[in-house]
């Protein structure tokens, strides 16, 4: 089974390029971000003609995820991520597919830090992290998937030294990304990939993709049941090269685990 994740920085005017990745690579499943659209705006006909169901959690103008599948049910879980009613973004949607858990998130960014934002995206973080403990309680198989907006070491980002201040590469948000970790996740492309560059966004400005001057923020955390499974896993790292992409490229790993 194929798991792929994808921040579209906009569903709706990257629809063209979603539609022709999806042909192109044929996902079994797909966590998108960023759709920046309200629920009624998700362009889920385009999707089912794709071949895809989907369950998605929109907001106007900001944020935004969905979680697609190929020919697989979907039983959804939850919308939102335990731990403020008060929250109203659109970060989180779970889900259960094939007997596998599916968390989709995209973590907040956190800049200007320090100050409010770095304050919310560290208190998200305590919320995943919670989450995240109830989720290995069950002793099922899960992966908590997406855009988390951190670089875990120097190995992901392009001249560390320049990130230091940064929400993104922060002490505290590095730190806070170790602990979710160290609770029983594998992160999954660097467990492939111990010591490899290997990067999942480049910026739109100073030819950053042209320089490979990226970062590795997009992740794959699978719970134990589910990291003795991983065969493969990748970046389609052209994608970020077409005409009119998201400065993401999507992500992607290979778990043995028939579809049913």
């Amino acid at each position: 089974m194929k798991i792929a994740t994808y921040n579209v920085n906009g569903v709706n005017g990257r629809l063209n390029v979603l539609l022709k990745w999806l042909e192109e690579t044929a996902p079994d499943i797909v966590c998108l971000q960023e759709l920046k659209a309200p629920q009624d705006k998700f362009p889920i006909k385009a999707i089912n003609e794709a071949g895809y169901n989907a369950i998605w959690h929109g907001q106007k103008q900001w944020n935004g995820v969905a979680i697609l599948s190929k020919n697989i049910e979907i039983e959804e879980i939850t919308k939102t991520l335990p731990g403020d009613e008060e929250d109203l973004q659109s970060r989180y949607i779970e889900a259960l597919i094939n007997g596998v858990v599916i968390a989709c998130l995209y973590l907040p960014n956190g800049n200007p830090a320090p100050g409010p934002k770095l304050e919310y995206k560290l208190n998200w973080f305590k919320r995943l992290h919670n989450r995240a403990e109830t989720l290995l309680s069950l002793n099922t198989p899960v992966i908590l998937v997406g855009d988390y907006n951190v670089m875990p070491t120097e190995l992901d980002v392009y001249k560390p030294e320049r990130w230091i201040n940064d929400a993104l590469f922060r002490p505290e948000v590095r730190q806070a990304f170790k602990e979710l970790v160290s609770l029983g996740w594998t992160d999954a492309i660097r467990n492939l990939y111990p010591n490899e560059k290997i990067y999942t966004f480049w910026d739109y400005f100073r030819n950053a993709y042209e320089r490979d001057a990226g970062l590795r923020i997009d992740h794959f955390l699978l719970s134990p049941q589910i990291a003795k499974k991983l065969k493969s896993g990748g970046v389609d790292r052209h994608v970020r090269g077409w005409e009119k992409t998201s400065d993401h490229a999507p992500v992607w790993i290979e778990i043995d685990l028939k579809v049913k």
